[in-house]
Protein backbone atom coordinates (compact mmCIF):
# COMPACT_ATOMS: atom_id res chain seq x y z
CA UNK A 1 0.00 0.00 0.00
CA UNK A 2 2.93 2.35 0.66
CA UNK A 3 3.96 2.16 -2.99
CA UNK A 4 0.45 3.12 -4.10
CA UNK A 5 0.33 6.02 -1.63
CA UNK A 6 3.64 7.32 -3.00
CA UNK A 7 2.51 6.80 -6.60
CA UNK A 8 -0.72 8.71 -6.00
CA UNK A 9 1.21 11.48 -4.26
CA UNK A 10 3.67 11.64 -7.17
CA UNK A 11 0.82 11.91 -9.65
CA UNK A 12 -0.92 14.73 -7.74
CA UNK A 13 2.31 16.68 -7.11
CA UNK A 14 3.31 16.27 -10.76
CA UNK A 15 0.08 17.83 -11.99
CA UNK A 16 -0.30 20.46 -9.29
CA UNK A 17 3.41 21.32 -9.15
CA UNK A 18 5.16 20.64 -12.45
CA UNK A 19 2.06 21.52 -14.49
CA UNK A 20 1.12 24.33 -12.13
CA UNK A 21 3.47 26.28 -9.88
CA UNK A 22 6.73 25.18 -11.53
CA UNK A 23 5.52 25.40 -15.11
CA UNK A 24 6.71 28.98 -15.83
CA UNK A 25 10.23 28.20 -14.58
CA UNK A 26 10.53 24.90 -16.43
CA UNK A 27 8.99 26.35 -19.58
CA UNK A 28 11.49 29.23 -19.56
CA UNK A 29 14.43 26.85 -19.21
CA UNK A 30 13.32 23.98 -21.44
CA UNK A 31 11.12 25.68 -24.01
CA UNK A 32 7.65 24.50 -25.07
CA UNK A 33 8.71 21.22 -26.64
CA UNK A 34 11.21 20.41 -23.89
CA UNK A 35 8.63 21.07 -21.20
CA UNK A 36 5.96 18.98 -22.95
CA UNK A 37 8.45 16.14 -23.42
CA UNK A 38 9.47 16.14 -19.76
CA UNK A 39 5.89 16.29 -18.55
CA UNK A 40 4.83 13.49 -20.91
CA UNK A 41 7.63 11.20 -19.75
CA UNK A 42 6.91 11.88 -16.08
CA UNK A 43 3.16 11.36 -16.64
CA UNK A 44 3.75 8.03 -18.39
CA UNK A 45 6.05 6.93 -15.57
CA UNK A 46 3.44 8.00 -13.02
CA UNK A 47 0.69 6.01 -14.75
CA UNK A 48 2.83 2.88 -14.91
CA UNK A 49 3.75 3.25 -11.24
CA UNK A 50 0.10 3.73 -10.29
CA UNK A 51 -0.99 0.66 -12.26
CA UNK A 52 1.70 -1.62 -10.85
CA UNK A 53 1.22 -0.39 -7.29
CA UNK A 54 -2.57 -0.76 -7.56
CA UNK A 55 -2.24 -4.33 -8.76
CA UNK A 56 -0.14 -5.23 -5.72
CA UNK A 57 -2.14 -3.29 -3.11
CA UNK A 58 -4.18 -5.15 -0.46
CA UNK A 59 -7.98 -5.10 -0.59
CA UNK A 60 -9.39 -3.02 2.28
CA UNK A 61 -13.13 -2.40 1.65
CA UNK A 62 -14.83 0.90 2.49
CA UNK A 63 -18.25 0.66 0.76
CA UNK A 64 -20.29 -1.76 -1.31
CA UNK A 65 -20.00 -1.42 -5.10
CA UNK A 66 -22.78 0.33 -7.00
CA UNK A 67 -24.91 -1.54 -9.58
CA UNK A 68 -22.97 -2.03 -12.81
CA UNK A 69 -25.29 0.24 -14.79
CA UNK A 70 -24.03 3.24 -12.79
CA UNK A 71 -20.39 3.06 -13.91
CA UNK A 72 -21.51 1.92 -17.38
CA UNK A 73 -23.52 5.11 -17.91
CA UNK A 74 -20.75 7.32 -16.53
CA UNK A 75 -18.05 5.67 -18.64
CA UNK A 76 -20.23 5.88 -21.75
CA UNK A 77 -20.77 9.61 -21.21
CA UNK A 78 -17.04 9.97 -20.60
CA UNK A 79 -16.12 8.36 -23.92
CA UNK A 80 -18.68 10.48 -25.77
CA UNK A 81 -17.25 13.60 -24.12
CA UNK A 82 -13.74 12.47 -25.05
CA UNK A 83 -14.72 11.97 -28.69
CA UNK A 84 -16.24 15.44 -28.92
CA UNK A 85 -13.21 17.00 -27.23
CA UNK A 86 -10.76 15.95 -29.96
CA UNK A 87 -9.85 18.69 -32.39
CA UNK A 88 -8.29 22.17 -32.56
CA UNK A 89 -11.41 24.29 -31.98
CA UNK A 90 -11.33 24.36 -28.17
CA UNK A 91 -8.78 26.85 -26.76
CA UNK A 92 -8.46 24.81 -23.55
CA UNK A 93 -6.91 21.88 -25.45
CA UNK A 94 -3.16 21.44 -25.89
CA UNK A 95 -2.09 22.62 -29.32
CA UNK A 96 -5.41 24.32 -30.09
CA UNK A 97 -5.53 27.28 -32.45
CA UNK A 98 -5.85 30.48 -30.48
CA UNK A 99 -5.11 33.16 -33.06
CA UNK A 100 -7.32 36.18 -33.56
CA UNK A 101 -9.05 38.65 -31.34
CA UNK A 102 -11.98 36.41 -30.44
CA UNK A 103 -12.44 32.79 -29.43
CA UNK A 104 -15.47 31.10 -31.04
CA UNK A 105 -17.89 29.15 -28.88
CA UNK A 106 -18.88 26.19 -31.02
CA UNK A 107 -19.78 22.53 -30.66
CA UNK A 108 -19.01 20.89 -27.35
CA UNK A 109 -17.62 24.11 -25.87
CA UNK A 110 -21.22 25.29 -25.60
CA UNK A 111 -21.73 22.45 -23.11
CA UNK A 112 -18.40 22.74 -21.28
CA UNK A 113 -15.06 24.29 -22.13
CA UNK A 114 -13.27 21.29 -20.58
CA UNK A 115 -14.73 18.22 -22.35
CA UNK A 116 -11.58 16.11 -22.14
CA UNK A 117 -11.06 16.72 -18.43
CA UNK A 118 -14.73 15.93 -17.84
CA UNK A 119 -14.16 12.64 -19.68
CA UNK A 120 -11.39 11.78 -17.18
CA UNK A 121 -13.54 13.01 -14.29
CA UNK A 122 -16.48 10.80 -15.26
CA UNK A 123 -14.14 7.83 -15.77
CA UNK A 124 -12.63 8.29 -12.30
CA UNK A 125 -16.01 8.70 -10.59
CA UNK A 126 -17.36 5.63 -12.42
CA UNK A 127 -14.52 3.48 -11.15
CA UNK A 128 -14.84 4.83 -7.62
CA UNK A 129 -18.47 3.67 -7.52
CA UNK A 130 -17.42 0.04 -7.98
CA UNK A 131 -14.02 0.10 -6.29
CA UNK A 132 -14.94 1.03 -2.75
CA UNK A 133 -11.62 0.21 -1.16
CA UNK A 134 -8.52 2.15 -0.15
CA UNK A 135 -6.55 1.17 -3.25
CA UNK A 136 -9.38 2.40 -5.47
CA UNK A 137 -9.65 5.66 -3.58
CA UNK A 138 -5.93 6.31 -4.00
CA UNK A 139 -5.76 5.44 -7.70
CA UNK A 140 -9.01 6.89 -9.02
CA UNK A 141 -9.08 9.64 -6.42
CA UNK A 142 -5.68 10.89 -7.60
CA UNK A 143 -6.90 11.01 -11.19
CA UNK A 144 -10.13 12.74 -10.13
CA UNK A 145 -8.29 15.41 -8.13
CA UNK A 146 -5.92 16.25 -10.98
CA UNK A 147 -8.73 16.33 -13.58
CA UNK A 148 -10.81 18.75 -11.51
CA UNK A 149 -7.80 20.88 -10.63
CA UNK A 150 -6.79 20.90 -14.28
CA UNK A 151 -9.92 22.83 -15.20
CA UNK A 152 -9.06 25.60 -12.76
CA UNK A 153 -5.38 25.57 -13.74
CA UNK A 154 -6.07 25.78 -17.49
CA UNK A 155 -8.54 28.62 -16.98
CA UNK A 156 -5.91 30.54 -15.03
CA UNK A 157 -3.22 29.97 -17.69
CA UNK A 158 -5.48 30.93 -20.59
CA UNK A 159 -6.64 34.07 -18.78
CA UNK A 160 -3.01 35.15 -18.42
CA UNK A 161 -2.18 34.29 -22.04
CA UNK A 162 -5.25 35.57 -23.86
CA UNK A 163 -6.58 38.39 -21.68
CA UNK A 164 -9.89 39.96 -22.86
CA UNK A 165 -10.46 37.28 -25.52
CA UNK A 166 -10.41 34.60 -22.84
CA UNK A 167 -12.60 36.64 -20.50
CA UNK A 168 -15.27 36.84 -23.21
CA UNK A 169 -14.93 33.11 -24.00
CA UNK A 170 -15.16 32.16 -20.32
CA UNK A 171 -18.24 34.36 -19.88
CA UNK A 172 -20.08 32.51 -22.66
CA UNK A 173 -18.96 29.01 -21.54
CA UNK A 174 -18.69 27.08 -18.29
CA UNK A 175 -16.61 24.47 -16.52
CA UNK A 176 -19.67 22.61 -15.28
CA UNK A 177 -21.52 20.98 -18.19
CA UNK A 178 -24.62 22.92 -19.31
CA UNK A 179 -24.14 25.61 -16.64
CA UNK A 180 -23.71 28.42 -19.19
CA UNK A 181 -26.76 27.24 -21.13
CA UNK A 182 -28.96 26.96 -18.04
CA UNK A 183 -27.87 30.40 -16.82
CA UNK A 184 -28.70 32.01 -20.17
CA UNK A 185 -25.08 32.87 -21.03
CA UNK A 186 -24.99 30.38 -23.90
CA UNK A 187 -27.15 28.35 -26.24
CA UNK A 188 -27.16 24.66 -27.11
CA UNK A 189 -26.66 24.01 -30.85
CA UNK A 190 -27.07 20.28 -31.50
CA UNK A 191 -26.39 20.82 -35.19
CA UNK A 192 -22.78 21.71 -34.35
CA UNK A 193 -22.17 18.30 -32.75
CA UNK A 194 -20.94 15.98 -35.49
CA UNK A 195 -22.64 12.58 -35.49
CA UNK A 196 -19.40 10.83 -36.38
CA UNK A 197 -17.96 11.94 -33.05
CA UNK A 198 -20.92 10.36 -31.26
CA UNK A 199 -20.23 7.19 -33.25
CA UNK A 200 -16.57 7.36 -32.23
CA UNK A 201 -17.55 7.68 -28.57
CA UNK A 202 -19.85 4.65 -28.84
CA UNK A 203 -17.11 2.66 -30.60
CA UNK A 204 -14.59 3.54 -27.88
CA UNK A 205 -17.07 2.52 -25.19
CA UNK A 206 -17.75 -0.84 -26.87
CA UNK A 207 -14.02 -1.45 -27.34
CA UNK A 208 -13.36 -0.62 -23.69
CA UNK A 209 -16.04 -3.10 -22.58
CA UNK A 210 -14.54 -5.79 -24.77
CA UNK A 211 -10.97 -5.14 -23.62
CA UNK A 212 -11.81 -4.57 -19.96
CA UNK A 213 -11.52 -8.22 -19.00
CA UNK A 214 -8.10 -8.55 -20.65
CA UNK A 215 -6.80 -5.33 -19.11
Amino acid sequence: MLSLILAALFWVVLHLGVAGLLRPVLHARLGEMGYRGLFSVLSAAGLIWLALAYRGAPYEPLWAPAPLWVPAVLVFLGFVMLAFSLGPTNPTQVGAKREGAGLPVVGVTRITRHPMLWAFTLWAIAHLTVNGHWAGVLLFGAILVTALNGMVSIDRKRAAELGPAWADFARRTSRLPFAAILSGRGQLALGELALWRLGLGIALFVAALWLHGFL
